[in-house]
């Protein structure tokens, strides 16, 4: 069984797809994380992740990069939005991502671009979201519990920025699959969104049996 989840920035789909990867018992890859890798390590290099040379070279990071604690902040998930928008960074990690998803007994992908592009004969499609201003607050509220001194309006504006960038950008943009399930949890608890998720995938997978 595969499952794609897809969703902007602060959406809750990387904690969706973790719950449905301990549910269902598979593997999971957070995609968003493959970008942050390039995007830091483009900064490694001393290059610019608007170029799109600096950041294809960047793609060949090594792979305890993955763990590197650097790839969480906020910085780095603005790096990784940039990044992205390049179609020479996007098809370096293209072939990475199907391997992960077709492999035996299947898998869980989060990012942007699963249920359209990477896995789109994925079993059950997700795409979670929330209004701009509630995940804005999530983040603020998430880098003030990191000590990070940072104002809402800053956070909100990065996140009407990445937004643009993945909505806009040509090349595998953020798009809700048709057949893709739209959970907004604006206004939903943590746990009825997750218990929300299970059991679309477990009405789906119930349909195909």
């Amino acid at each position: 069984m595969i499952i794609a989840v897809d969703g902007p920035t602060a959406s809750g789909k990387g904690t969706i797809a973790r719950a449905l990867a301990e549910h269902f018992r598979l593997p999971v890859l957070d995609t968003g994380l493959l970008y942050r890798a390039v995007g830091y390590q483009t900064q490694l290099d001393h290059g610019d992740a608007d170029n799109a040379a600096d950041a294809l070279a960047a793609c060949d990071f090594p792979d305890s990069l993955l763990d590197d604690p650097a790839l969480r902040y906020e910085t780095t998930g603005g790096l990784a939005s940039r990044v992205s928008v390049h179609p020479q960074v996007r098809a370096a990690l293209f072939q990475r991502q199907v391997d992960f998803a077709n492999q035996p007994g299947g898998a869980i992908l989060d990012g942007r671009d699963i249920g359209t592009v990477i896995a789109p004969h994925a079993d059950a499609k997700l795409f979670v979201t929330a209004s701009a201003d509630v995940r804005a607050h999530r983040r603020h509220a998430e880098m003030l519990g990191r000590g990070v001194d940072v104002t809402f309006d800053a956070v909100l504006a990065d996140v009407h920025a990445r937004d643009a960038r993945d909505t806009g950008r040509a090349d595998a943009p953020l798009l809700r699959a048709p057949d893709a399930m739209l959970l907004d949890n604006s206004d939903m608890p943590r746990d009825a969104a997750i218990a929300a998720a299970i059991a679309f995938v477990e009405a789906r997978r119930s349909g195909r049996s």
